[in-house]
């Protein structure tokens, strides 16, 4: 019988050295007193992640986003016009997913060695744009849900700030550390937030709006399905990058030398959407 060994390449283990030590990290802080102080500013990031996914989607399927808003408790609500069955299932499983679809893309970046500093950037971008477009502009044009844009505003310019900070001022060991940190909350929020939906959806939790409850009135399948059904591929997903992660890469991909060797840390961690009838 063939013996099976499972490890981690040779090549993996600077970037894997990062990202067990973030996950330990963000499990620590989950039993220190106060320390969601400290995870805050990611939790509204993921939030952002989460809307812009709905966003995305609602796009891709030919509707249009009519406001983005971020909650001080960190949840978010996407409001979109309505299409067909297609664009409605479309946007409501984008938010949970796509959380976890963005969390294992850093895993990725990280893996094959693209600048941290880069990703940030990107990352930095793409809550901008969400933020003045759909958070602001397109509720100030439309007069509706005004009451949540200046914390929507302030969110994503801090989170925007705080992105580019990293990426311009912190080495690249510190910058790729952030981004694996960056990365676990991603993975953690979407898990814990997909944990949550799934409760809601049970029969002995109360009524609640949740994108679950979107799918349900859509497609008359219970949430508890759905929420089991994006529980599911998001576990896929994730199992599917470890495994890669992992794995030994064919050839290393840059796109700041400065930032390619990633040396070993040590020497020798609910949004919602509505659809607008």
């Amino acid at each position: 019988m063939r013996n099976f060994k499972l490890g981690i390449h040779r090549d993996a283990r600077p970037q894997a050295t990062f990202l067990l030590t973030a996950a330990a990290l963000s499990i620590l802080l989950w039993f220190i007193p106060f320390a969601e102080v400290l995870t805050y500013p990611f939790r509204l990031f993921v939030t952002f992640i989460h809307e812009g996914g709905h966003a995305l989607a609602a796009l891709v399927t030919g509707n249009s986003v009519e406001s983005l808003s971020i909650a001080t408790n960190a949840s978010g609500e996407t409001y979109t016009t309505q299409g067909g069955l297609f664009s409605q299932m479309l946007v409501s499983s984008a938010g949970y997913i796509g959380s976890m679809i963005y969390g294992v893309a850093l895993l990725i970046t990280i893996r094959k060695a693209v600048a941290a500093r880069v990703v940030l950037i990107a990352s930095a971008v793409f809550v901008f744009l969400l933020t003045m477009v759909y958070g602001v502009y397109k509720p100030v044009v439309s007069g509706a849900a005004m009451s949540t844009i200046p914390f929507t505003f302030l969110a994503g310019t801090l989170l925007t700030l705080g992105l580019v900070a990293v990426a311009k001022l912190a080495n690249s060991r510190l910058a790729t550390f952030f981004l694996s940190f960056l990365a676990v909350q991603c993975v953690l929020n979407a898990l814990l937030d997909l944990k949550t939906v799934f409760f809601l959806s049970t029969p002995f939790a109360p009524g609640m709006p949740s994108d679950a409850v979107n799918m349900a009135n859509a497609t008359g399948i219970p949430a508890l399905v759905w929420a089991s059904v994006w529980i599911t591929v998001s576990l896929g997903i994730l199992l599917l990058t470890m495994r890669l992660y992992v794995s030994g890469r064919k050839k290393q991909f840059s796109l700041d030398q400065a930032f390619e060797s990633v040396p070993p840390l040590f020497p020798t961690t609910v949004g919602e959407t509505h659809n607008l009838r």
